[in-house]
């Protein structure tokens, strides 16, 4: 009896019917067709099939460009958008054309096309806005990226600036992103050039909300970058609405801190939270006061105190002086030493300046250094000595360093601890709400950018071409947006059918706020799986859903039937 050789053909599902579900819903595959350049009549595949491959791999397995096609291969081909014959043609040269074809359309229309169908289709409510900014730390010289004209367009200037990542040895792109308060879901992006000052960028971040919006009457909620009167006074005279936090180099900040030295302020308790770690430990009482030191140009300036944030800042003032002590302890074992190469008394004291400044003690600590000199005698000539031999004197300059605390300025200090400014024009809006549109909201956006550099692995990133980079930080948003709706999707779902938590986390354990992440980790291990012989199907295996994969599915509208391909 003749033996058969079958053939099991074996390709992931995954999370892609989720993933296409919601990028059907945001429109992409119209935005890349309306707006991509036309492909030239020889290419193999449109660019837009490109693109879309490489933006379902930047949502779901960030992997290098050269492995994209790798990981292409082990997907089911109709749920990227390609056909069977297709799925070997995806390698880095062709998304790298891809990418440049993209970076030729005008993305600046295609990401206002893009948000506004996307807040009509989600029905994303625009009134109050959340602005922030990061850098994307870049590795290599870019030294085509100095903001040269590339086909017509204006490239961005790599180069170095303030770097947030703590790497100011390397180049950088600034990424500034604005997310909705409904979702935190992102409605516009810029990336400027690496060494652009944040507070510049607001201005303009507001009009393009105020455009999409279509009128002013929404929150615009940022950090103490937008603090400057150039920004607040834009806002304000279009009758805008903001709430920033007063910069410490305010001098409304140092006059308030004074006038606590010899005041107590009318302290109005206005909420309580737990402590965020220990269910049984102390909750955090904030308390609020309208400034008694006016804002300079007329705006609403509070001050809240919170008693949590009172024991950080202590606990951080006596961090800072230990770590000023030891390094103090370092120094002057040195000057003490036989082979101290302190010479100056300009020079050690700048040595310290320096340490209290590192380790911002500066007004916490005081110090005093003594200078002496160190005689010795040294003969000229080898030899026992006698009544004619030579002596030559050596003097050297010696130093010795005292340092004690500043009790005085300990005690000030303690005073202020616990103590942060919001500045709003809003004069309608309680205590409580200020703080809660800005100490709640606000992280929202960090979430954002940490989603964009930590799951998404955007940064640190290695293209060489800035006009493909440019490109590609698009798709990054777009992958930034799908991960946030179906966020926000699902935990309105959760919310309308009153479930508390969904058990998602290893060992079912509860899960109340669903990330995208957990998502694509439950259903990582779908596949569909084909048993063929002589080119004829003998059986298939279709992915079977457990039970908590269809509540997921259910609660985020996708229909089961996604999950059955039919090759």
């Amino acid at each position: 009896m003749e033996q058969k050789n079958f053939n099991l053909d074996s390709k992931y599902v995954g999370v892609l019917p989720i993933v296409n579900h919601f990028l059907q819903r945001l429109g992409f595959t119209r935005l890349l067709e309306k707006y991509l350049p036309h492909p030239d009549k020889r290419a193999k595949m449109d660019p837009a099939q490109t693109l879309e491959v490489l933006v379902r791999n930047l949502i779901i397995c960030r992997t290098p460009l050269y492995s994209v096609g790798e990981w292409a291969r082990q997907m089911v081909p109709p749920l990227l958008g390609l056909g069977r014959n297709q799925i070997h043609l995806i390698n880095d040269d062709r998304v790298g054309r891809a990418l440049d074809r993209l970076f030729e359309a005008d993305r600046t229309v295609m990401l206002t096309d893009l948000v506004v169908h996307m807040v009509e289709e989600f029905e994303i409510d625009l009134e109050q806005f959340h602005n922030d900014s990061t850098t994307l730390t870049l590795h290599g010289e870019y030294l085509e990226a100095d903001g040269h004209i590339e086909r017509g367009k204006q490239t961005l200037v790599v180069t170095f600036g303030h770097n947030k990542d703590h790497r100011p040895d390397l180049k950088q792109l600034l990424w500034i992103l604005t997310v909705s308060e409904d979702g935190a879901v992102p409605v516009h992006f810029k990336v400027a050039d690496g060494n652009t000052e944040d507070s510049t960028t607001h201005i303009e971040t507001w009009e393009v909300l105020r455009r999409l919006v279509g009128s002013a009457q929404f929150l615009y909620v940022a950090d103490c970058k937008l603090c400057t009167r150039e920004n607040l006074h834009h806002i304000d005279k279009a009758h805008g609405q903001f709430i920033t936090v007063l910069p410490r180099s305010r001098k409304e900040d140092s006059l308030f801190k004074e006038w606590l030295l010899n005041h107590t302020p009318d302290w109005e308790e206005i909420v309580q939270y737990p402590h965020p770690r220990r269910k049984d430990g102390p909750p955090d009482i904030i308390r609020a006061v309208e400034s008694p030191i006016p804002d300079v140009d007329g705006y609403r300036l509070i001050w809240y105190h919170s008693s949590h944030k009172r024991e950080r800042d202590a606990q951080n003032r006596q961090d800072r002086i230990v770590r000023a002590h030891k390094e103090l302890d370092r120094l002057k074992a040195k000057l003490d030493g036989p082979r101290s190469r302190y010479t100056t008394l300009e020079g050690v004291d700048q040595a310290v300046k320096t340490i209290l400044s590192d380790t911002g003690a500066q007004a916490w600590v005081n110090y005093e250094i003594q200078e002496w000199q160190k005689k010795s005698y040294r003969q000229e000539k080898r030899g026992r000595p006698g009544k004619e031999t030579r002596w030559r004197r050596k003097v050297k300059q010696c130093f010795h360093l005292n340092w004690e605390p500043n009790e005085e300025n300990i005690q000030a200090s303690l005073i202020s601890d616990g103590i942060f400014p919001l500045l709003t024009n809003r004069r309608d809006l309680s205590f409580l709400d200020i703080l809660a549109c800005y100490k709640s909201k606000q992280p929202f956006v960090e979430k954002r950018h940490e989603l964009l550099k930590n799951t998404l692995e955007v940064a640190p990133a290695f293209l060489k071409s800035i006009s493909r980079l440019e490109a590609f930080l698009f798709l990054a948003y777009t992958g930034v947006t799908v991960h946030a709706l179906m966020e926000r999707e699902l935990r309105k779902a959760m919310q309308d059918k009153e479930l508390k938590s969904l058990r998602l986390y290893p060992e079912a354990r509860d899960c109340p706020a669903p990330t995208m992440a957990r998502i694509i980790d439950i259903f990582g291990n779908l596949q569909r799986h084909i048993l063929s012989t002589e080119g004829k199907i003998v059986q298939r295996f279709d992915p079977e859903l457990t039970e908590l994969q269809e509540d997921v599915i259910e609660l985020l509208g996708v229909s089961p039937r996604s999950f059955i391909v039919d090759i």
